[in-house]
């Protein structure tokens, strides 16, 4: 479980990149777009950029497990 708060567009990002990514359609400018938001997330947070990266996976991978 996390306690981190992530905006609504960083998991709209997440979410259309798992879903091209599930498709075997994820584009490097997708992917870019994932992991400069999540960087400047990290940033504006002051956590770790792995710490965000991996919780905001999990919110969106595994959502009926990160309550």
């Amino acid at each position: 479980m996390s306690d981190i708060e992530f905006p609504d567009a960083l998991i709209a990002l997440e979410r259309a990149a798992w879903e091209e990514h599930q498709a075997g359609r994820l584009t490097v400018a997708t992917a870019n777009a994932v992991q400069d938001a999540i960087t400047a997330h990290a940033e504006a947070t002051g956590l770790p950029r792995v710490e965000v990266e991996m919780a905001l996976k999990r919110a969106v991978r595994h959502a009926e497990t990160a309550d």
